[in-house]
């Protein structure tokens, strides 16, 4: 049987650090009041000639390097993003150009902060069917372009950054043991931009109507993100016929520590096995689990042999996860 293992990860954030201070201008106390809520202290934002292909290509050539790979060696691209470079064409697309992989077929994946998970599932069957034998995956977004900052709910909870993967073919029983993903569109109206295709075109009136920025029923997302994390760990480790006890590490969408510290307790899995990294970087949507996976990579912390659960949650609804042994 084929599995896909890690091969090597990348990442890549923009250099300009924003402290929670600079949200003073919404609270008094904007430190205080939002890492009390969120446990984010500061975030980073691309610079405005900087973009997702950007950001992205960065942390493609990081994995590239560290791989010790060619670009002409890969076989397939995709781009986890819901903040494209422009609605055409793919954003993996110019990835592509850029790092020189003209072998492999790009794309874009939008299942919105899920963006990273439903790639590396998508990269796992592509693999495991034998059809391709190395695919990079990258979650890469530039939330503040689309961010609104009056509302104050929303605005100081994102980051812009990209984290990759290469996943390459192996016969040994190591890589991802099982993954899964799921979608609920009964609920696509709770994060969302209303103004921003087809439906609703972005005029003078929406961009006016701040419609053409990004919006979100917190409340709701809460209860959501609480119920389905429980569930994912349940049934992906059940899945690769193992307990949760015997996970090394979780390796959690980076959304709001609130969330992290409800699944600790209601799994009973110790809060020290949730790797995090919101504090300094926030919720950069897609690109959260990859690279809160390449920095414990490069850090020593994760090893191999571990036992690693992955997993996201997003607009769509979408959620999912995968169990990966290093």
């Amino acid at each position: 049987m084929i599995h896909a293992e890690i091969v090597a990860t990348g990442g890549c954030v923009p250099e300009r650090v924003v402290p929670n201070d600079f949200f003073n201008y919404l609270v008094d106390d904007a430190d205080t009041w939002i890492a009390s809520r969120t446990g984010i202290r500061e975030r980073r934002f691309a610079a405005p000639e900087e973009s997702t292909s950007d950001l992205a290509t960065a942390a493609a050539r990081s994995a590239l390097a560290r791989a010790n790979m060619e670009p002409g060696e890969l076989d397939c691209i995709i781009v986890g993003t819901s903040t494209p470079d422009m609605y055409l064409p793919a954003t993996a697309c110019m990835v592509q150009k850029n790092i020189g992989a003209k072998n492999a077929v790009a794309f874009d994946m939008n299942a919105v902060c899920s963006g990273f998970i439903f790639g590396v599932e998508t990269a796992d069957n592509f693999i495991r069917s034998g059809k391709y034998r190395r695919v990079m995956v990258i979650g890469a977004d530039t939330y503040s372009k689309i961010l609104d900052f009056d509302d104050k709910g929303t605005c100081p909870l994102f980051g812009d950054g990209a984290g990759a993967v290469i996943l390459g073919a192996t016969k040994e029983k190591r890589g991802i043991l099982q993954s899964m993903i799921f979608s609920d569109g009964s609920g696509w109206e709770l994060i969302q931009v209303p103004s921003s295709g087809s439906r609703c075109p972005v005029t003078a009136e929406t961009i006016a109507a701040h419609d053409n920025t990004f919006k979100m029923s917190g409340k709701q997302v809460f209860v959501f993100a609480t119920d389905v994390i429980p569930r994912i760990i349940e049934q992906v480790t059940t899945g690769a016929g193992v307990s949760v006890g015997d996970l090394d590490y979780i390796i959690p969408h980076q959304a709001n520590v609130r969330i992290i510290d409800f699944i600790s307790k209601k799994t009973g899995l110790g809060k020290e096995r949730f790797l995090l990294n919101l504090d300094r970087y926030g919720n950069t949507a897609a690109a959260s689990v990859g690279l809160a996976l390449d920095e414990n990579l490069r850090n020593g912390t994760l090893k191999t042999g571990q036992l690693v659960l992955i997993m996201g949650f997003g607009g769509g609804l979408s959620w999912g996860g995968a169990l990966i042994r290093l």
